[in-house]
Protein backbone atom coordinates (compact mmCIF):
# COMPACT_ATOMS: atom_id res chain seq x y z
CA UNK A 1 0.00 0.00 0.00
CA UNK A 2 1.56 2.90 -0.99
CA UNK A 3 1.23 6.67 0.90
CA UNK A 4 -2.02 7.48 -1.40
CA UNK A 5 -3.74 4.08 -0.68
CA UNK A 6 -2.66 4.26 3.19
CA UNK A 7 -4.30 7.89 3.66
CA UNK A 8 -7.32 7.07 1.36
CA UNK A 9 -7.83 3.60 3.80
CA UNK A 10 -7.54 5.51 7.06
CA UNK A 11 -9.50 8.53 5.80
CA UNK A 12 -12.16 6.57 4.42
CA UNK A 13 -11.92 3.98 7.84
CA UNK A 14 -11.69 7.25 10.64
CA UNK A 15 -14.44 9.16 9.00
CA UNK A 16 -16.61 5.80 8.87
CA UNK A 17 -16.08 5.26 12.51
CA UNK A 18 -15.77 7.97 13.86
CA UNK A 19 -19.43 8.71 12.55
CA UNK A 20 -20.75 5.44 13.60
CA UNK A 21 -19.44 6.18 17.24
CA UNK A 22 -20.55 9.96 17.61
CA UNK A 23 -23.48 9.67 15.69
CA UNK A 24 -27.18 8.67 16.51
CA UNK A 25 -27.90 5.81 14.29
CA UNK A 26 -31.21 7.21 13.06
CA UNK A 27 -29.62 10.42 12.55
CA UNK A 28 -29.12 11.53 8.46
CA UNK A 29 -25.38 11.61 9.00
CA UNK A 30 -25.12 8.02 9.91
CA UNK A 31 -28.38 5.71 8.85
CA UNK A 32 -26.94 5.19 5.59
CA UNK A 33 -23.68 3.89 7.10
CA UNK A 34 -26.11 1.43 9.78
CA UNK A 35 -27.33 0.10 6.50
CA UNK A 36 -24.29 -0.63 4.94
CA UNK A 37 -22.96 -2.40 7.39
CA UNK A 38 -26.33 -4.40 8.31
CA UNK A 39 -26.70 -5.67 4.89
CA UNK A 40 -23.33 -6.78 4.67
CA UNK A 41 -22.28 -3.95 1.76
CA UNK A 42 -19.35 -2.54 4.12
CA UNK A 43 -17.16 -5.71 3.97
CA UNK A 44 -16.81 -5.43 0.27
CA UNK A 45 -15.67 -1.72 0.73
CA UNK A 46 -13.53 -2.10 4.10
CA UNK A 47 -9.86 -0.82 3.16
CA UNK A 48 -8.30 -3.62 5.49
CA UNK A 49 -8.01 -7.30 6.15
CA UNK A 50 -10.86 -8.24 8.53
CA UNK A 51 -10.53 -11.17 10.72
CA UNK A 52 -13.71 -12.77 11.66
CA UNK A 53 -15.47 -11.12 8.91
CA UNK A 54 -18.21 -13.19 8.56
CA UNK A 55 -18.87 -13.31 13.03
CA UNK A 56 -18.71 -9.09 12.46
CA UNK A 57 -21.12 -9.39 9.70
CA UNK A 58 -23.44 -11.78 11.59
CA UNK A 59 -23.27 -9.25 14.75
CA UNK A 60 -23.91 -5.95 12.69
CA UNK A 61 -26.95 -7.54 10.88
CA UNK A 62 -28.42 -9.19 14.26
CA UNK A 63 -30.96 -7.63 16.24
CA UNK A 64 -30.55 -6.85 20.10
CA UNK A 65 -32.88 -6.61 23.01
CA UNK A 66 -32.90 -2.89 22.20
CA UNK A 67 -33.03 -1.03 19.29
CA UNK A 68 -30.03 0.15 17.70
CA UNK A 69 -31.00 3.78 18.86
CA UNK A 70 -31.91 3.09 22.39
CA UNK A 71 -28.30 1.07 22.53
CA UNK A 72 -26.54 4.10 21.52
CA UNK A 73 -28.22 6.02 23.68
CA UNK A 74 -27.44 4.24 26.71
CA UNK A 75 -24.18 3.29 25.32
CA UNK A 76 -23.22 7.36 24.57
CA UNK A 77 -25.49 9.94 26.17
CA UNK A 78 -27.26 8.74 29.17
CA UNK A 79 -28.78 9.51 31.36
CA UNK A 80 -27.73 6.52 33.76
CA UNK A 81 -23.90 6.25 33.74
CA UNK A 82 -22.06 5.40 30.55
CA UNK A 83 -20.72 1.98 30.18
CA UNK A 84 -17.14 3.00 28.48
CA UNK A 85 -17.22 6.80 28.24
CA UNK A 86 -16.04 7.77 25.08
CA UNK A 87 -14.29 10.84 26.18
CA UNK A 88 -10.04 10.88 26.35
CA UNK A 89 -9.81 12.30 29.53
CA UNK A 90 -11.85 9.94 31.38
CA UNK A 91 -9.09 7.53 31.12
CA UNK A 92 -6.25 10.12 31.18
CA UNK A 93 -7.04 12.21 34.26
CA UNK A 94 -6.67 10.59 38.12
CA UNK A 95 -10.41 11.67 38.66
CA UNK A 96 -11.82 10.50 35.76
CA UNK A 97 -13.42 13.73 34.73
CA UNK A 98 -14.16 15.40 31.47
CA UNK A 99 -12.43 18.60 30.35
CA UNK A 100 -9.13 16.56 32.31
CA UNK A 101 -5.71 17.72 31.79
CA UNK A 102 -5.76 15.32 28.80
CA UNK A 103 -8.34 17.72 27.03
CA UNK A 104 -6.56 21.04 27.96
CA UNK A 105 -3.25 19.29 25.89
CA UNK A 106 -5.28 18.37 23.04
CA UNK A 107 -6.83 21.94 23.15
CA UNK A 108 -3.06 23.43 23.10
CA UNK A 109 -1.84 21.23 20.30
CA UNK A 110 -5.42 22.01 18.20
CA UNK A 111 -4.45 25.45 18.90
CA UNK A 112 -0.74 25.16 17.48
CA UNK A 113 -1.51 23.54 14.78
CA UNK A 114 -4.77 26.41 14.03
CA UNK A 115 -7.11 23.76 14.18
CA UNK A 116 -10.82 25.64 14.77
CA UNK A 117 -13.05 22.91 16.62
CA UNK A 118 -16.99 23.86 16.45
CA UNK A 119 -19.48 22.08 18.18
CA UNK A 120 -22.80 22.73 18.77
CA UNK A 121 -22.87 21.89 22.73
CA UNK A 122 -20.37 22.25 25.43
CA UNK A 123 -18.59 19.10 24.80
CA UNK A 124 -14.81 17.96 25.29
CA UNK A 125 -13.08 17.82 22.47
CA UNK A 126 -11.42 14.37 23.28
CA UNK A 127 -14.66 12.07 22.24
CA UNK A 128 -13.39 8.99 20.21
CA UNK A 129 -15.76 9.92 17.16
CA UNK A 130 -14.80 13.44 17.11
CA UNK A 131 -11.06 12.92 16.87
CA UNK A 132 -11.29 9.73 14.16
CA UNK A 133 -13.23 12.30 12.01
CA UNK A 134 -10.45 15.13 13.13
CA UNK A 135 -8.07 12.37 12.00
CA UNK A 136 -9.86 12.15 8.11
CA UNK A 137 -10.39 15.47 8.29
CA UNK A 138 -6.39 16.11 8.70
CA UNK A 139 -5.67 13.84 6.01
CA UNK A 140 -8.07 14.82 3.47
CA UNK A 141 -6.54 18.14 3.68
CA UNK A 142 -2.87 17.03 3.13
CA UNK A 143 -1.64 17.40 7.06
CA UNK A 144 -0.38 14.28 7.55
CA UNK A 145 2.28 15.01 10.04
CA UNK A 146 -0.60 16.58 12.35
CA UNK A 147 -2.75 13.07 11.55
CA UNK A 148 0.10 11.33 12.94
CA UNK A 149 0.53 13.28 15.93
CA UNK A 150 -3.00 13.01 16.85
CA UNK A 151 -3.45 9.61 16.38
CA UNK A 152 0.35 9.00 18.37
CA UNK A 153 -0.36 11.65 21.39
CA UNK A 154 -4.02 12.09 22.09
CA UNK A 155 -6.59 8.84 20.42
CA UNK A 156 -3.95 5.67 20.49
CA UNK A 157 -2.87 6.46 23.75
CA UNK A 158 -6.47 5.70 25.59
CA UNK A 159 -8.33 3.78 22.40
CA UNK A 160 -7.28 0.46 23.15
CA UNK A 161 -8.60 0.32 26.75
CA UNK A 162 -11.85 2.18 25.91
CA UNK A 163 -12.57 -0.26 23.25
CA UNK A 164 -11.70 -3.50 25.10
CA UNK A 165 -14.22 -2.03 28.29
CA UNK A 166 -16.64 -0.64 25.26
CA UNK A 167 -17.05 -4.39 23.45
CA UNK A 168 -17.18 -5.99 26.68
CA UNK A 169 -20.58 -3.64 27.83
CA UNK A 170 -21.70 -2.46 24.83
CA UNK A 171 -24.85 -5.02 25.05
CA UNK A 172 -25.82 -4.94 21.51
CA UNK A 173 -24.84 -7.01 19.07
CA UNK A 174 -24.17 -4.72 16.55
CA UNK A 175 -22.11 -2.00 18.24
CA UNK A 176 -20.10 -4.89 19.65
CA UNK A 177 -19.13 -5.90 16.19
CA UNK A 178 -18.27 -1.76 15.83
CA UNK A 179 -15.80 -2.16 18.64
CA UNK A 180 -14.23 -5.18 17.37
CA UNK A 181 -13.89 -3.31 13.99
CA UNK A 182 -12.59 0.12 15.18
CA UNK A 183 -9.80 -2.30 17.27
CA UNK A 184 -8.74 -3.89 14.57
CA UNK A 185 -8.79 -1.17 12.00
CA UNK A 186 -6.77 1.31 15.01
CA UNK A 187 -4.54 -1.54 14.95
CA UNK A 188 -3.20 -1.65 11.81
CA UNK A 189 -3.41 2.22 11.90
CA UNK A 190 -0.78 1.84 14.58
CA UNK A 191 1.37 -0.48 12.77
CA UNK A 192 2.16 1.78 10.12
CA UNK A 193 2.74 4.98 12.30
CA UNK A 194 6.01 6.62 11.49
CA UNK A 195 6.19 8.21 15.36
CA UNK A 196 5.80 5.92 18.19
CA UNK A 197 2.31 6.10 20.45
CA UNK A 198 2.09 7.85 23.22
CA UNK A 199 3.27 5.88 26.53
CA UNK A 200 0.83 7.70 29.02
CA UNK A 201 -0.89 6.40 31.95
CA UNK A 202 -4.12 5.13 32.12
CA UNK A 203 -6.41 5.77 35.51
CA UNK A 204 -9.89 3.46 34.27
Amino acid sequence: MNDVQHNDALAFSARVLGALFYFAPNSTLAEPLVAAFTDGEWLEQWPYAVEHADALSAGFAAQGDESLPQAWQRLFIGPSALPSPPWGSVWLDRENVLFGDSTLALRQWMRENQIAFDVEQNEPEDHFGTLLMLAAWLLENGRDDACNQLLAWHLLPWAPRFLAEFIEKAGHPFFIALGKLAQQTLAQWQSSLLIPVADKKLYR
